[in-house]
C-alpha cells in the first residue's frame, strides 16, 4: 500500500514533462501540412498558368490569375518564348501561429509547349 502511495503522482508529473514536446510535435506537423498545402496551390496555378499562355492569354491577365489563385505573398514570374510558355510561382511559408519563426520557401515552376499559331 505504501508503494501505491509513492507513484500516485507520476503519471501526471510525466505528463507535464511530456506534454511540451507533444505540442512542438504537433505544431511542426501542422507547419508541414501548411507547407504542403502552399507547394500545392503554387503546382496548380503554375500549370494553369502555363496553359492559358499557352493558348494565347496575355501574360499581364495570366499573372493576375496565378496570384489570386496563390497564398499571399507570392512572386510570380509569366514568360513566353518562341515556342513554350512559362510559369514560376514562389512563396515564403510561416506558421500563422509563429509569424517570427523563419519560413519555408516553396516554388513550382510549369512549362508548356505553345499552340500552333500562338507567340508567333
Amino acid at each position: 500500500m505504501l508503494a501505491a502511495r509513492r507513484s500516485r503522482g507520476s503519471v501526471t508529473a510525466e505528463t507535464a514533462a511530456v506534454l511540451p514536446a507533444l505540442m512542438v510535435v504537433l505544431a511542426a506537423g501542422l507547419w508541414a501540412v501548411a507547407a504542403v498545402e502552399a507547394q500545392l496551390e503554387c503546382v496548380d496555378a503554375a500549370r494553369a498558368g502555363a496553359r492559358a499562355v499557352s493558348r494565347g492569354e496575355s501574360l499581364e491577365q495570366v499573372r493576375s490569375s496565378v496570384l489570386s489563385a496563390v497564398p499571399s505573398g507570392a512572386q510570380v514570374v509569366v514568360t513566353r518564348s518562341v515556342d513554350v510558355a512559362r510559369v514560376e510561382v514562389s512563396v515564403q511559408v510561416r506558421p500563422r501561429w509563429g509569424v517570427s519563426l523563419p519560413g519555408v520557401t516553396v516554388r513550382a515552376t510549369a512549362v508548356s509547349a505553345l499552340e500552333p499559331g500562338v507567340g508567333r
